[in-house]
């Protein structure tokens, strides 16, 4: 009954003319009758609570009905995010300020939170960093998230003003990327989003995802740039996508190839993250977004609502979605 629920109120909010774009780009990409598309989107949204942007993403079309129940849909991991995370305590991983002060050990960098009359104290904080990086507080998916750079020319007040005026209100230390990772892609900090689950005593690492800038100074997925996945080891398996669905087997902007790159300190991620998902325990599922610098992994933020992640099928070799892993810790039926 939760899940029909779930489905109805998306129903609800379907932008029929974008689900009717997005089905043609499918049926030409698929080489299927648009009917055919039309009607096996809404199959797909009753029966596996798929949307049609799932639909597209995990390439539903190109699966049968058993590999397409092991896919882990918007729909199934918000019943995830329902059954384990209490959302009294989302306004610690929402609120920035609040965020950075509870896992101040895991960020290894200064930061400062302005208000209008602490000018002083953005006066001194520019004297120890030259470069900052500013966001809003309640900030989401890249947006309002900006890099300045501090010199002799640089009218402080303006920038400060700027900045209030932004409600930028939170400012940190710029992070000093991983020199092996600048080789990828060096104008923004490319983070690994790291899944953890905690079962009240353990801790693990469900889902490794690396997301990579492209033309931006940051490496969020809305904000276009690219993912892609991490095995054990910390390399990456497949090629990379985009929003626009596109594929890509080398970074268009560096040449470097994509699939086979390692991520230092990979292990030390893990741990990291380990640690801080036992910091909040009413919040058992997290997605971390976590930095490789040259002094090792640093936490940028958590999410305690995270989004949805799979290889997709015709890159995995065994069409296989995050279901039955996650089944295999967690205790759900979806």
């Amino acid at each position: 009954m939760g899940k029909l629920k779930t489905i109805l109120r998306y129903a609800r909010k379907i932008d029929i003319r974008n689900m009717l774009k997005i089905i043609k780009k499918i049926s030409k990409k698929a080489n299927k009758n648009v009917i055919f598309i039309f009607f096996d989107v809404i199959y797909c949204g009753l029966s596996y609570g798929a949307g049609y942007y799932d639909y597209q993403e995990f390439e539903f079309y190109l699966l049968n009905r058993k590999q397409r129940k092991t896919y882990l849909t918007r729909t199934k991991n918000n019943l995830i995010v329902k059954k384990y995370n209490n959302p009294d305590y989302f306004y610690k991983f929402d609120d920035k300020s609040i965020f950075n002060d509870i896992f101040k050990k895991y960020l290894k960098r200064d930061y400062l939170v302005l208000t209008k009359n602490s000018f002083d104290e953005f006066k001194s904080f520019l004297g120890k960093h030259s470069e900052i990086i500013v966001k809003p507080l309640d900030g989401e998916g890249g947006k309002g998230v900006e890099k300045y750079s501090i010199n002799k020319k640089t009218d402080l007040k303006k920038l400060f003003n700027n900045i209030i005026k932004n409600k930028q209100f939170l400012i940190e230390e710029c992070v000093r990327q991983h020199s092996d990772i600048n080789k990828l892609y060096s104008k923004s900090v490319n983070t690994l989003r790291l899944f953890t689950f905690f079962d009240g005593k353990n801790a693990y690492v469900m889902n490794s995802v690396f997301k990579i800038g492209n033309g931006g100074v940051t490496d969020n997925f809305s904000s276009g740039s690219m993912y892609t996945f991490v095995n054990d080891e910390g390399v990456i398996i497949v090629p990379a996508i985009d929003q626009g669905d596109n594929i890509f087997v080398k970074h268009p902007l560096t040449n470097v190839k994509i699939t086979g790159f390692k991520v230092p300190l990979y292990k030390e991620a893990c741990d990291l993250v380990i640690n801080a998902a036992k910091e909040i325990p009413e919040v058992k599922y997290v997605g971390w977004d976590v930095a490789i610098s040259e002094k090792g992994p640093v936490i940028i933020e958590g999410n305690s609502f995270p989004g949805v992640f799979q290889v997709k099928p015709s890159l995995s070799s065994n069409k296989e979605g995050l279901i039955p892993k996650y089944q295999k810790i967690m205790e759900i039926e979806l």
